[in-house]
């Protein structure tokens, strides 16, 4: 699922109605359907006589029509069936209370089927609400790739583990700064809202720390505290404290690129046909467990030619398993696609995946192709952002 713009599409006539993801049948399919219907049941009663009654049985077609209808298509289906019933009951005689408990019966069940109907499309009204804030959330926790900045193009590929679900524990965010492009990606330990939430932390701090601190190592240093104070806020309310691990990239020279690595995969380049791990020497704790290494973070450099392709990842793409519980073979399959371009790579291994996993996804998946933006692409008139402009945006960043 290549990463875009989501909307929620409002249609229909009932309030609601757009939030019914089944089929709706038209009307005059559901008429001439219901006709053709109760033109069959009548034929059956009047053959089969006094001895097995049929036509009663059609009580149970507004509670069918409820589950996919509108409340007016319910509503003319109820009313119908009840006029076909209730006048078949009357047509076949009895006792008072007999055609009374049959006519009452009747009613019953067509003004439940009507009654169904309204309930469902009001849930389904409320869901809509939910997933359209959800969509909103979405586009302040994780930005619609691509990204174009002064140094490269970010494509990317994101695909939580819960289908219901537009956000889950993997992040990432590419931010142009006075000091070169900024990219990170990670993946927080667990899953659910709190994993949400430690993600979130995470983001805010490098949207604001990407602009304003002038070292790579500096951004890491504001990601680990942001982290470490949502652990603390977190075992105050009583939530599990969570690590992250993080990429932090930064793209500032023609042909450089400056990496902290914080316990996650190593990025793979791929150029000239093949594809390899980026050999990066330092990896330091996750973001949250600073406290418990002795060690600095520190940041290595590793050559990007041209034409060469970054992609970065989370470990639900290393970890994807087959049927027999074999690991997803990532070195082996990305030389296949060593000559493809940032987007064709992502689709083929995001298809790859699916079909090796035959769809069972295990964990969250988020992918980065970083491919060099062309030349003069979106030139900056003095070279790089002025330092007031720079604490503006830090400072929007902050009050966001």
């Amino acid at each position: 699922m290549t990463i875009g713009d989501r909307r929620a599409a409002v249609v229909g006539t009932d309030p609601g109605e757009a939030a019914v993801s089944a089929p709706r049948v038209g009307d005059t399919v559901l008429f001439g359907g219901l006709l053709l219907l109760t033109a069959v049941i009548v034929l059956l009663d009047v053959r089969t006589g006094e001895d097995l009654r049929v036509v009663p049985l059609l009580v149970v077609v507004p509670a069918l029509v409820s589950v996919f209808g509108t409340v007016r298509q319910t509503g003319y289906t109820a009313a119908w069936i009840m006029a076909v019933v209730v006048t078949s009951r009357l047509v076949s005689g009895g006792t008072f209370w007999d055609v009374a408990v049959g006519v009452g019966f009747t009613v019953l069940a067509c003004v439940l089927g009507v009654g169904s109907c309204l309930l469902r499309i009001r849930h389904a009204t409320e869901i809509a609400r939910l997933r359209s804030a959800a969509v909103a959330l979405q586009r302040q926790i994780l930005r619609p790739l691509p990204v174009v900045t002064d140094q490269v193009v970010a494509h990317g590929v994101y695909a939580p583990i819960e289908e219901d679900r537009l956000v889950g524990g993997d992040i990432y965010e590419v931010v142009e700064s006075p000091y070169g492009t900024r990219v990170v990606i990670g993946d927080v330990q667990g899953k659910g809202i709190a994993a949400i939430g430690a993600g979130f932390a995470a983001l805010g701090a490098f949207r604001e720390a990407a602009i304003r601190e002038p070292t790579l190592t500096g951004v890491v240093d504001a990601l680990e505290d942001a982290v470490a104070r949502h652990n603390t806020f977190s075992a105050q309310t009583g939530e599990v404290e969570r690590f992250v691990t993080a990429l932090v990239l930064g793209f500032e020279g023609e042909d450089r690129v400056e990496a902290v690595n914080c316990g996650h995969l190593p990025p793979h380049l791929l150029h000239d046909g093949g594809a390899a791990a980026v050999p990066l020497r330092l990896t330091s704790v996750p973001l949250g467990m600073a406290e418990l290494s002795s060690e600095a973070r520190g940041a290595e450099q590793f050559d990007f030619p041209a034409g060469a392709t970054l992609l970065a990842f989370t470990d639900g793409v290393t970890e994807a398993r087959d049927a027999s519980g074999t690991f997803y073979p990532l070195d082996t399959r990305l030389d296949r696609w060593a000559g493809y371009g940032p987007s064709e790579v992502l689709d083929a291994l995001h298809a790859d995946l699916e079909a090796f996993s035959g769809g069972v996804r295990r964990d969250d998946i988020a992918m980065l192709a970083l491919h060099k933006a062309p030349t003069g692409n979106r030139r900056r008139q003095s070279g790089a952002m002025s330092g007031q402009g720079a604490r503006r945006a830090a400072q929007t960043f902050s009050e966001w």
